[in-house]
């Protein structure tokens, strides 16, 4: 389990609750600091230590996820050279929800800052309606690394994309410039989705842009542009450049532990870069 400190303000209903949170990150001499922390409930803030030179928060949900008509909202600014890391305490759970859930992010990275949004998977159950907004405006110089994923949900227990409605929605810009602006919609309005996913049970986007990622974004590009093309592979990927300084990777796996490790896998230089490894203390 990870440790660290959470705020948060009173408990609110069970049902339609609204949480927002305020983050913001410093660089104070050769390390970065959470200068603001800031929740109201259902949303959790956990900022535990670590032996390197970025500052961690997770994130996590009072009730173990998403309820009917819950609405998230994440604002998070990272300061100039100061280098952040925003995941979640575990996978994104949204429950049987008719009026819909919501959750969104907007965050602003300053110039020669780092921020790193790898949150654990979305996992839609069945009757769930969800839609996910992530808008992230870059400075000149600065660095993103994002893992966006969702699965299939409790596929053992029969809810195989069983879900109503999934909408998940990124915009990347750089001053005032999109790098990426697209939208992922899974409704079984437009086609049973069991049939249309076939036998994928995840999906995922892994996103590299700035200066700090070139080698990075070199070594990966050629690392799956070499990967053998498999009938029927359990898992598929692509790799994607995204204009001069950015690198778009795809992946569809037949199970979320497979896309999960191969993204992590992907993201193994993240230790490196910020003095520790955040997966490693989870355990």
């Amino acid at each position: 389990m990870i440790r660290g400190e959470h705020i948060q303000s009173p408990g609110v209903a069970r049902t339609g609750r609204a949480g927002d949170a305020r983050l913001a990150f410093e660089r104070v001499g050769n390390r970065t600091v959470v200068r603001t922390a800031l929740a109201h409930s259902p949303l959790r803030l956990l900022t535990p230590r670590n032996h390197g030179h970025a500052a961690w928060v997770y994130t996590s949900s009072l009730g173990g996820g998403l309820v009917d008509g819950d609405h998230l909202s994440v604002e998070l600014d990272v300061a100039e050279g100061a280098a952040a890391l925003l995941s979640s305490q575990g996978s994104t759970r949204v429950y049987r929800s008719p009026r819909g859930c919501r959750s969104d992010l907007s965050a602003r990275v300053a110039e020669g800052a780092l921020l790193a949004l790898v949150p654990d998977p979305t996992m839609c159950f069945a009757g769930a309606r969800y839609d996910q907004r992530q808008d992230v405006q870059l400075a000149p110089g600065a660095s993103l690394i994002l893992m966006d994923l969702v699965t299939a949900g409790r596929s053992a227990n029969g809810e195989r994309w069983a879900f109503t409605h999934y909408s998940s929605a990124l915009r990347v810009h750089r001053e005032g410039r999109a790098l990426l602006d697209e939208r992922w919609l899974l409704d079984p309005h437009q086609g049973t989705l069991p049939e249309r996913l076939g036998r994928f049970d995840a999906l995922g986007t892994v996103l590299l842009v700035g200066p700090s990622l070139a080698s990075a974004r070199e070594a990966l590009a050629e690392r799956v542009g070499a990967l053998p093309v498999i009938p029927r592979a359990g898992l598929v990927c692509s790799a994607s450049p995204l204009g001069p300084d950015g690198l778009v990777l795809r992946a569809a796996a037949t199970s979320a532990e497979v896309l999960l490790r191969t993204a992590r896998e992907w993201l193994s230089f993240l230790s490196g870069m910020l003095g520790d490894d955040p997966w490693a203390r989870r355990a």
